[in-house]
């Protein structure tokens, strides 16, 4: 879920990540995630995010935070390197991930199936 505040709504947040805010906590399924302080409108992002145990990365001098999915089970990367991907640019140029090492980088992938 991307974001231009960590002070989103309440409906905003449910519908970025699927979980439901609730007074026994965030619950997706049978599934619910105890919160340290109860839901509030706007929410919280950072402290849900510490609570859930969901990565935040954050970009605030360019205004933007990006909120990874839940890891119910420590089932997390260990890392956020990705591999050195090789693709070609709009001019049919080779460009590798590689070249942007040591920078903030948003991977958006989009599958047609």
């Amino acid at each position: 879920m991307l974001l231009r505040s960590l002070a989103v709504s309440r409906s905003e947040f449910e519908a970025g990540t699927g979980w439901q805010l609730k007074p026994e906590g965030a619950c997706q399924g049978d599934v619910c995630i105890p919160l340290s302080q109860p839901p509030r409108d706007p929410v919280d992002v950072a402290q849900l995010a510490k609570d859930m145990g969901m990565p935040l990365a954050a970009a605030p001098e360019h205004g933007l935070w990006a909120l990874g999915p839940a890891s119910i089970g420590s089932r997390a990367l260990v890392s956020a390197e990705a591999p050195d991907l090789r693709l070609p640019d709009l001019d049919g140029r080779e460009f590798r991930l590689s070249s942007l090492r040591g920078r903030k980088v948003l991977l958006y992938a989009w599958a047609p199936y």
